[in-house]
């Protein structure tokens, strides 16, 4: 096989010489897996029953995009299903390769499939840099079916692959790896003797591990060259023990390691400071915590999660809009990722902290939910009650109701509260931001049924 650009074909046997060169590849490439078996994380695609993992044991596979950030195994995972399927497979990069290169994979395909009756697996790595002349080319033969295409992309796919390609794939998105998925792979490389780093003599504490897993940001192919590269660049001391410092994972990461504990009390001392800062209207603190947080590791979304909150508890319908921030932020993070996604959650905490504050919304739902535990199952007055069948109606059901589109300025005085609680007010709005405007239509409407 000749073609210029293609990296590698690989079957279901490697050869000894392949073994033996794996054997000075990066730890990163000597550590993939090769077998489901071995693959950690993606349970949503490859746990039990599910069915990509279905599809790869019953040998039922077709064309497919893998969508997913760096490091979360998408060339693994074709190249598990080439071996596990006995196909042929074929890399190729779309960076590098273009239509005449097409050309000779398909043909050559032909001959694989005529004479060989071996079907071909071409995985076309970083596909959305193909341009549309590129992506026409595979159509006719993934539509025959002689080449099944398995397209690796870190962008959405929707926007990034034409459509007619889309049509004939089947999208499976990839998580990035947690921080105890990491951990796991990272453990892996250091005991294995075969394809890691099993016969060093390495001390690293657990808390430098952790640290490696979370700079790598769900990136395994991160946390296994800092790893390698921390190994490596330590010396052999006495009895030939490599003691890894964090002085050692700062200068190979290029990043100063922060205080800062996930599980401990310094996570929750800085989420603090930052909530506090948030609802202190004071956004150049809260820039810092999160700064602080976000360069420590911290996991962008749980931030969010934690300033969605804020936007309810501390805002509330003092500016309806800060909700609709938060949530926005959140959602701007998980389609463009790290590390642009901090911008949008930097945005959101300016936003919330200079927004004016209430926390009437808050203490409105506590009030509820002790009225809840006091009178337990309250009944519903009759007038509120659904009537629709003869006999509900003929029980009283839904009788005396007031329609109030059918009064003037749409309101009518009514009682929507069980019997017992009648009269009984939650919500107390105040008089910052728009939540004055609420006040004075509830004063209104109040003074009514009073």
């Amino acid at each position: 096989m000749k073609g210029p650009n293609r990296r590698s074909e690989r079957g279901l046997f490697e050869s000894q010489a392949e073994k033996n060169g794996r054997t000075s590849a990066p730890l990163a490439d000597r550590m993939r897996p090769t077998s489901l078996l071995e693959i950690v994380g993606q349970d949503h695609l490859l746990g039990k029953g599910k069915p990509l993992r279905n599809a790869i044991e019953k040998d039922q596979i077709s064309s497919m995009i893998f969508w997913g950030p760096p490091g979360s195994g998408k060339t693994t995972l074709a190249r598990i299903i080439a071996t596990a399927t006995n196909s042929r497979f074929i890399s190729f990069s779309a960076v590098l390769s273009g239509v005449k290169e097409i050309r000779e994979v398909t043909n050559e395909a032909e001959g694989q499939r005529r004479f060989h009756h071996r079907r071909t697996i071409l995985f076309v790595d970083e596909i959305h840099r193909f341009n549309k002349a590129q992506q026409d080319a595979f159509l006719p033969h993934v539509e025959s079916g002689l080449l099944i295409l398995i397209g690796a992309t870190t962008e959405n796919p929707s926007f990034e692959v034409i459509s007619p390609l889309l049509s004939r794939t089947r999208v499976f998105t990839l998580q990035p790896l947690t921080r105890d998925q990491l951990l796991v792979i990272l453990n892996r490389a250091l005991n294995d003797e075969e394809r890691g780093l099993g016969k060093l003599t390495v001390e690293l504490e657990t808390h430098l591990l952790d640290h490696i897993a979370a700079m790598a940001d769900g990136d395994a192919r991160i946390a296994l060259n800092a790893l390698e590269m921390a190994v490596m660049t330590t010396p052999p001391g006495r009895k030939h023990v490599r003691r890894i410092t964090l002085k050692t994972l700062e200068a190979v990461m290029q990043r100063k390691a922060l205080l800062y504990d996930k599980n401990g009390e310094e996570h929750y001392n800085l989420i603090s400071a930052l909530h506090k800062s948030l609802r202190g209207g004071d956004p150049d603190a809260a820039l810092y915590w999160l700064g602080r947080m976000l360069e420590a590791g911290e996991d962008p979304l749980y931030i969010a999660r934690r300033m969605v909150r804020f936007a309810s508890e501390d805002i509330g319908n003092a500016d309806p809009q800060a909700l609709q921030v938060a949530v926005s932020a959140m959602q701007a993070f998980n389609f463009v990722g790290l590390p642009e996604g901090n911008l949008a959650l930097a945005q959101a905490a300016v936003y919330l902290a200079t927004a004016p504050k209430s926390n009437a919304l808050y203490t409105a739902y506590r009030n509820v939910q002790k009225d809840i535990q006091r009178t337990l199952s309250l009944s519903v007055p009759l007038h509120l009650r659904n009537a629709p069948t003869k006999l509900m109606k003929e029980l009283g059901y839904g009788k005396g109701y007031k329609y109030p589109h059918d009064f003037p300025d749409h309101f009518v005085e009514e009682n929507y509260l069980p019997k017992d609680l009648k009269g009984r007010i939650y919500y107390r709005p105040t008089n910052q931001g728009f939540e004055g405007e609420i006040r004075k239509r509830l004063d209104k409407w109040r003074k009514g049924k009073g």
